[in-house]
């Protein structure tokens, strides 16, 4: 079973970071200003033995990959910021690549959203995000084609795997993808493996068509959470009329004035939910068709980015992961008929969502993945 981590690059200095928030901010700031908001909220989270590392240095990698290999990751799924032709945080991943040492596999997920103060909790518009045409489109894949063709890329069908952050905002996605494919095949490649994480989109955009997909990942707490959402509220008239419309009100604010719709409530009081009941939604649930792929959570926290607007999962622990990932790989294995799990996240600090070890918990999720894949039998083979 191949456990794959969406990996967030977020950890070095860049200038625009130190123009726009002010001169040496990373993600741990926002990780080490966090306060507890509630009795029993655990924060700031710390990394074990306070190491609050620097992705510039390929050593971080190196461990990085060492220590999720051993406990049975497959590999890692880095963020990719790319604002046509203009890039940001593209280190880490142009230092993997030039590092055959950093062994591990990984593939890309294109964030494509524009470049906001969501980091900080604003919705400000930095950068904005235009999809332009097969010119851009060309210049895109070309950057990419160096990590597709290495022997670290992750493949399915022997077709690199690229994902989509959120498709939905892209009207030419179709045509785009065709680009893509056509570009993949003159170089060399049989094709590209096309996903997209699947989080809000049968929430907001119920209508879409994904049959240019291969793939759609069940990007977790987001999938379960709507989920459960939906079904509390679906018979309010509001929330059906905002689930209607909000494709066209988002796309309206952001190209018009840009500002990004925020789904956020405003009440000044942390949003909770019970992570028993998330993860049985998870459980519970049917894939929609053949190309879903399960995801899974340890934690979801957002609370150092979000302060008392942010949402909370609580109630979790390494055991209860260990348990419910072991059911998960069950399920993915004779429900999904898959061999892939995407698992948020490998160091998401700022939004709870890491399997990197810390001070309260040690090892202890990444040993909860080793232990679920032991027990059924599933713990990959990297040779």
């Amino acid at each position: 079973m191949k456990v794959v981590a969406f990996y967030l690059p977020q950890f070095h200095n860049i200038p625009e970071n130190d123009e726009w928030w002010g001169e040496g901010f990373t993600e741990w700031v926002n990780v080490k200003k966090a306060e507890p908001l509630f009795q029993g909220h655990v924060q700031p989270k710390v990394p074990l033995n306070k190491n609050y590392y620097n992705l510039l240095d390929t050593n971080v990698q190196k461990w990085q990959a060492k220590i999720a290999k051993e406990h049975g990751i497959y590999g890692f799924c880095y963020y990719h910021y790319w604002f046509n032709g203009k890039m940001l945080l593209e280190k880490p991943m142009e230092n993997m690549l030039a590092d055959p040492e950093i062994d591990i596999p990984f593939c890309i997920s294109w964030a494509n959203e524009a470049w906001t103060k969501a980091w900080v909790g604003e919705s400000k518009v930095l950068i904005p995000q235009f999809y332009g045409g097969r010119k851009e489109w060309k210049e895109h894949f070309n950057y990419m084609l160096p990590f597709f063709k290495d022997k670290r890329y992750i493949c399915c069908d022997g077709k690199p795997l690229f994902i989509f952050y959120k498709p939905e905002l892209i009207d030419c996605v179709d045509d785009m993808i065709d680009c893509f494919q056509e570009l993949a095949k003159k170089a060399g490649l049989p094709g590209l493996t096309i996903a997209y994480q699947h989080g809000n989109m049968d929430f907001y955009y119920p209508d879409r068509d994904t049959s240019k997909f291969d793939l759609n990942i069940e990007f977790q707490p987001i999938y379960a959470r709507n989920d459960y959402v939906n079904r509390k509220n679906d018979k309010r008239i509001v929330y059906r009329w905002l689930k209607k419309n909000y494709h066209k009100l988002s796309g309206m604010l952001g190209t018009k004035f840009g500002f990004e719709l925020s789904r956020r409530r405003g009440s000044g009081e942390v949003t909770k939910f019970d992570f028993d009941q998330i993860w049985k939604c998870i459980l519970e649930g049917k894939p929609k068709d053949e190309k879903c792929v399960p995801g899974a959570f340890m934690q979801w926290d957002n609370t150092p980015r979000h302060g008392k607007k942010g949402h909370v999962i609580i109630g979790g622990t390494p055991d209860k992961f260990r348990k419910n990932l072991s059911q998960l790989i069950k399920k993915t294995r004779d429900e999904y008929k898959k061999d892939m799990i995407f698992v948020f996240a490998w160091n998401e600090w700022a939004e709870g969502g890491y399997l990197e070890p810390d001070e309260e918990n040690g090892y202890g999720y990444l040993e909860a993945v080793k232990s679920a894949l032991e027990e059924n039998g599933e713990f990959p083979d990297f040779e």
